[in-house]
């Protein structure tokens, strides 16, 4: 299926700045209130579902000139719904640390 990006955000910030955004996201999500995204006069406003499906990931991508170089990490924190769906279970239980 192909992907519309509504939004898209992207700066390298300190660590607690990070971790404000998403104390945001993770108070709005508990609250089950609506998630508003705004930068750069764009803007965005998404109501989850109480049961979205949660998806995280750690990768590292490497050049495909040098793919025993040094590489970037990341690791992305996503939140999946279908439009009007309630949300789904998935596998097993996530713990982070």
């Amino acid at each position: 299926m192909p992907e519309e990006v509504l939004f898209k955000f992207e700066r390298q910030m300190e660590r607690s700045e990070i971790a404000d955004y998403l104390r945001t996201v993770a108070d709005s999500l508990e609250s089950g209130g609506e998630i508003t995204l705004e930068a750069g006069g764009d803007s965005v406003t998404m109501s989850p579902p109480a049961r979205p499906t949660f998806e995280i990931k750690a990768e590292r991508e490497t050049s495909s000139s040098a793919p025993d170089g040094p590489g970037e990490l990341g690791l992305e924190f996503e939140l999946e719904w279908d439009e009007g769906e309630s949300g789904s279970d998935g596998g097993g239980e996530l713990n982070i640390e």
